[in-house]
């Protein structure tokens, strides 16, 4: 990692007298689909924060609404249910009355590449209850996604040099379709972030491993949504459209309900991955909780 280091005052603790270092434990969630996916949260990640000693929860949720885009009351619920940081990506504009919320909310990300006019900011800092800060940072990839975007490695270099030397822990999401893009960016940033994970294809991918130089990298965390499904849409609808192609309405699947992610932990004096480990976590919670219709 780039010498962040401000004398160790934010990543280290006193006890008795003596220093040590803090080790910080961040969770970082797949795509939330539909109402599934808002299900097995609200359930599962209080658990996991609690047994697993998070210190920040980083989700994408711009599937959120009905399997496409965020509103503004379900970004207070996932506040609510303990998601630190929420990210956006292709979709990030589905709901108009999220516009407010972007302009408004430094816990609510989209992508770092889209038109500087665009509403909202693409990066924020989290300051943790230990009291080290973390940088994250979304991108959108350029193959086969829309809207067009500038360079997703060159917003990040220009992101990463502006960042405050203190700031020493760097996560960065690139929301892309195509592997190679993300495999790239892990590479581009080994050393210069802390974990890079990809989302988008709703597909968990088996490559977590920390990098040579101390990055934790995925290339997809996977949905947190129905996995009897097609990405996340009913099997049926989606099947029947690829042999006709007559167009019929996808709607969100409902079967076999899943968190996926990873959870990474991280050394806050030098910003490097220590290990990462995927995460999933199946619905077998009853339903209830809070209002799920919307």
């Amino acid at each position: 990692m780039p010498d962040r280091r401000d004398g160790g005052g934010a990543a280290r603790r006193a006890v008795s007298g003596v220093l040590f270092v803090v080790d910080l434990n961040i969770l970082c969630i797949g795509d939330v689909v539909g109402r599934p996916g808002r299900h097995v949260l609200s359930h599962a990640l209080p658990r996991l924060v609690r047994e697993r000693d998070v210190d920040c929860v980083i989700a994408n949720v711009e599937n959120a609404a009905g399997g496409s885009g965020l509103t503004a009351s379900l970004y207070e619920k996932f506040a609510r249910y303990g998601i630190d940081v929420q990210t956006l990506g292709d979709h990030a504009f589905k709901r108009g009355d999220i516009f407010p919320v972007l302009q408004k909310s430094e816990r609510l990300i989209r992508p770092a590449n889209m038109p500087s006019h665009a509403p909202g900011r693409g990066a924020t800092v989290f300051v943790t209850e230990k009291g080290p800060s973390i940088a994250v940072m979304t991108v959108l990839g350029r193959l086969y996604m829309k809207p067009p975007t500038d360079c997703p490695y060159a917003a990040v270099d220009r992101w990463l040099s502006a960042l405050p030397p203190n700031v020493r822990i760097v996560v960065v999401e690139i929301h892309g379709e195509v592997t190679a893009e993300k495999v790239a960016m892990g590479w581009h940033l080994d050393g210069r972030a802390s974990i890079v994970f990809g989302t988008h294809t709703h597909i968990p991918t088996a490559d977590e491993r920390v990098l040579p130089n101390g990055t934790a990298y995925i290339t997809d965390l996977g949905m947190t949504g129905p996995y009897d499904s097609v990405l996340g849409r009913r099997k049926d609808r989606v099947v029947s459209t690829l042999l006709t192609g007559i167009p019929s309405a996808f709607e969100v699947a409902t079967g076999d309900v899943r968190l996926c992610g990873i959870l990474v932990r991280i050394d806050a004096e030098s910003g490097r991955a220590q290990s990462i480990e995927r995460i999933c976590v199946p619905d077998t919670f009853p339903d209830g909780g809070e209002n799920e219709t919307d």
